[in-house]
């Protein structure tokens, strides 16, 4: 249940939840998220998007205060320009995770984020099922593999994006890596430790919020870590993965409806 008055800090995910079906943010989602800064509430971007992306994000939450990125393993403190956390993965362990992985799933398409600075390339297996405009660079595994990386992408061949979930949450221990997917028909392998939950509490602790002081939207299996830590509030927009409504506080609109900002118009009215 939602609590009375109004947060002191709202995060929001991008894809699918602020973002609409065709990769724009409307203005009046912007209007509205100027009316809450306005309003003394900071504004935290959290999203699976890493560094290499941190320019698009911008435009698309340009009133955040903070933009936690690549899952949580990145925190940007966008009025000092400084990261307050980047994380990586040692090749060796990801290696490992994906042996673990494919002794049950079989082959994956694999694809490594390694580099931070804006449109750098993804390292790995080019997939043309890829929905975002990417550049791949054609590495072996065992080259990508050997230093660290950001995070990795596995595709199955045969089975879908829950299915091979259910598989890396049962095969990788949490102290080794984190998995995850956000919609993109990928199990996403972070760093351990590293969720959008711990992202915003670094983000929590650098401002001095309570997680109780917190809002946050989302729609993929990937917010849940952040849905467990915030504690004025979860919502999921209309279109979320059963997961997630499954522990959502509310539901509002869908993100083609601007569900975000039809909330939170209402919420400073009330």
């Amino acid at each position: 249940m939602l609590k009375p008055g109004l947060p002191k800090l709202i995060a929001t995910d991008l894809d699918g939840t602020l973002v609409r079906s065709d990769d724009t943010v409307s203005a009046y989602t912007h209007e509205v998220l100027e009316k809450v800064r306005s309003a003394g509430i900071r504004i935290v971007a959290a999203t699976g998007r890493g560094p290499r992306l941190t320019s698009l994000v911008r435009n698309d939450i340009r009133v955040a205060d903070y933009l936690v990125l690549a899952q949580g393993g990145w925190v940007l403190d966008q009025a000092e320009s400084r990261y307050l956390r980047q994380s990586r993965l040692p090749g060796w362990v990801l290696a490992d995770v994906l042996a673990r992985m494919e002794s049950v799933a079989g082959p994956l398409s694999v694809m490594f984020e390694a580099l931070e600075h804006d449109d750098s390339p993804l390292w790995g297996d080019f997939d043309p099922t890829w929905r975002y405009p990417v550049t791949v660079e054609a590495r072996t595994r065992v080259e990508c593999c050997s230093g660290e990386v950001i995070k990795a992408f596995a595709r199955s061949f045969r089975m879908g994006v829950d299915d091979l979930l259910a598989i890396a949450r049962r095969v990788v221990p949490a102290d080794v890596a984190t998995v995850t997917q956000a919609g993109l028909d990928y199990v996403e392998i972070c760093p351990a430790n590293v969720d959008k939950g711990t992202g915003l509490a670094v983000v929590a602790e650098a401002v001095g919020v309570d997680p109780a002081d917190v809002l946050v939207f989302g729609d993929m299996p990937n917010d849940l870590p952040m849905f467990g830590w915030a504690g004025w509030g979860r919502v999921a927009v209309a279109n979320a993965h059963p997961e997630l409504l499954a522990v959502a506080d509310d539901v509002t609109l869908t993100n083609d409806q601007d569900g975000v900002a039809v909330f939170l118009d209402r919420l400073l009215s009330r």
